[in-house]
């Protein structure tokens, strides 16, 4: 296939763009796998980053915005699992602080270039004696490893890998992401990494991320919680040599578009892969009197824990999505709504059209339920993601700690 300046290639393994290295080790925070890893650029990368909205920020997450917002720079980010560093107090930012300079020592960098991420328990203290060994063992390797020594009740690694051409040069986007429960972010996810070799300046970047951080992982929903340590980080070093990507590039609509592609799978991924969960809930909602009530209503819809039940139960029980709609401040034409589930017609004009319910339940016994929704307010859209709540979920997070 022939490259064009238009052309998206989703690249089936994943790949690590140019001038990036990665690792993995065991550290002990988890019993037989690996819990500790880095991500590592050959040069310094302009950066970007979106954080929870929790009040109770954790303190990786508060020390890798501050760093950052310094002047939108990293060369390395290292990251735990099975220990959140949240809720510490100035034990864990001192802790935090440390784990940041113990990776800076290690690579020879400036700590202010180290961001740091973690995931896990919270208001346990940080087992610092864990942290410096397992930075001590981790190397600049090609491995994808880290994809993994992230993860905490996820089933699977998250990723994805997008190639394209800008400015007659091969650039490639890579993301990956973990997440399961504690799902209903305000900003990022649970934890989410992208790196490109990409050229682009910080402030562009943080413009890029934010604006389609609201697209992407915004419209997920596993379990209505925000994560103290919800945090998205890019990095873009430019090693594919292209000229500077700026919004009036020609090539910018490409590259931007590259980037949503990486970041909508990952979503998608995070709302499959919701504790317990059994099925992928897309809602798309058409009609809707703007953009950001169309986004509300789609994830208010995926969010609804009585239409979550519904889908586990494999129940028709559309009025569930009715009551979702209403709950809303959107504009909704009250005698007009009509509604779908894996293009079966359940409403019209705000009326049910009397489907036959074992039909309605084959028809969610599939793996991914799409319902359809048109307010009849407007002309404008919204999509969110979400899974279905199943007896699971509760076992789980009975017994998350133990």
């Amino acid at each position: 296939m022939q490259m064009t300046s238009k052309t998206l290639i989703e690249v089936s393994q994943f790949t690590w763009p140019k001038g990036f290295s990665a690792d993995s080790t065991h550290a002990g925070f988890k019993p037989d796998q690996d819990d500790m890893g880095w991500l590592y650029s050959s040069t310094p990368a302009n950066a970007a980053g979106v954080y929870t909205t929790n009040q109770f920020q954790a303190a990786p997450t508060k020390l890798t915005k501050q760093t950052i917002n310094l002047a939108h720079q990293l060369q390395a980010v290292v990251m735990n699992s099975g220990n959140a560093n949240s809720c510490n107090g100035a034990q864990g930012e001192t802790d935090a602080l440390m784990m940041q300079k113990m990776t800076a020592d290690r690579l020879q960098i400036d700590p202010q270039l180290v961001g740091i991420a973690s995931t896990g328990v919270i208001g346990e203290p940080l087992p610092m004696d864990k942290i410096k060994a397992g930075i001590s063992q981790l190397k600049l390797t090609q491995n994808v490893g880290v994809t993994k020594a992230i993860l905490t009740t996820d089933t699977h690694p998250k990723t994805m890998t997008v190639k394209c051409l800008i400015d007659g040069q091969e650039v490639t986007t890579t993301g990956f992401c973990k997440g399961s429960g504690i799902i209903h972010p305000n900003m990022a996810t649970m934890l989410g990494f992208v790196t490109t070799d990409a050229a682009i300046a910080g402030g562009d970047l943080q413009q890029l991320l934010s604006t389609t951080v609201d697209e992407t992982f915004n419209q997920i929903t596993v379990d209505g919680d925000t994560s103290t340590n919800d945090m998205v980080v890019v990095m873009a070093n430019g090693a594919a040599e292209n000229q500077p990507l700026t919004k009036a590039d020609p090539d910018y609509p490409t590259f931007a578009a590259a980037f949503k592609q990486v970041l909508t799978h990952l979503a998608q991924e995070i709302a499959g892969d919701g504790e317990g969960a059994s099925k992928l809930v897309e809602v798309n909602v058409s009609g809707a009197y703007n953009h950001l009530e169309g986004q509300r209503v789609a994830k208010a819809i995926v969010g609804s824990n009585l239409v979550k039940a519904m889908i586990f139960g494999e129940d028709g029980n559309w009025g569930r999505i009715m009551q979702a709609i209403g709950q809303t401040t959107a504009h909704v034409d009250l005698n007009g709504v009509s509604v779908a589930i894996n293009d079966l017609q359940l409403v019209h004009n705000s009326l049910g059209t009397g489907i036959d319910d074992d039909k309605v339940a084959a028809n969610l016994k599939q793996n991914k339920v799409v319902i359809d929704v048109d307010l009849h307010a407007g002309k404008a859209t919204g999509t969110a993601w979400g899974c279905d709540l199943t007896y699971q979920y509760v076992q789980i997070n009975a017994s998350y700690r133990s």
